[in-house]
């Protein structure tokens, strides 16, 4: 079993924001892989399909970004996901749009959704794919950057780092993490 959770904020208010391209790789890899998000429920919307011969859940929690892990958690206590089998996708403004790094563990390093699941996970280590979107250049207070929409000039890259994103989510149903971060990173 995999779930893979993509971080962002519900609503057309939200949509094709920085912090909400976590949103943005699940839905890509929704039309990848196959599987339709069609069940609300556990404070989100997910759906199941079977891919390379594995149980694939894809989520996007819509409690807003804070309060991710209480979507997160009880899905993966209901169905008995094992936390090596959650990877959770999120915008990070220390890489350079257009990049990926994927990581095994790690803090939050001021991402309050990886707060709220560090918090209801008891633990900073679960697999991770951080999705470049640069830091403001003009002084814009990041609280306003990341809740804005992309500048037509990185539009480009951050459509290559969905791609990329998607490209490693889809391996990871026939690879190791481990695999799949020496191939991506």
């Amino acid at each position: 079993m995999k779930l893979i959770v993509g971080l962002g904020n519900p609503g057309e208010k939200y949509a094709g924001t920085r912090h909400n391209i976590g949103f943005d790789i699940i839905d890509s890899c929704a039309k990848t892989l196959g599987i339709e998000l069609n069940q609300a429920k556990f404070k989100g919307i997910y759906g199941t399909g079977i891919v390379n011969g594995e149980k694939v859940y894809l989520l996007k929690p819509l409690t807003y970004m804070n309060l991710s892990g209480e979507s997160v958690r009880p899905l993966m206590d209901y169905f008995q996901i094992p936390l090596e089998d959650l990877v959770v996708i999120y915008d990070d403004l220390d890489l350079p749009a257009g990049k990926i790094r994927l990581r095994k563990k790690g803090s939050a390093g001021g991402h309050n959704g990886i707060k709220s699941l560090i918090q209801h996970l008891g633990t900073q280590e679960f697999n991770r794919i951080r999705v470049g979107v640069d830091r403001p250049k003009n002084g814009e207070p990041i609280v306003h950057y990341v809740l804005g929409k992309y500048h037509p000039d990185e539009r480009q890259a951050i459509n290559e780092s969905i791609e990329q994103a998607t490209g490693a989510v889809e391996a990871w149903t026939s690879a190791s993490f481990l695999e799949v971060m020496n191939k991506f990173n």
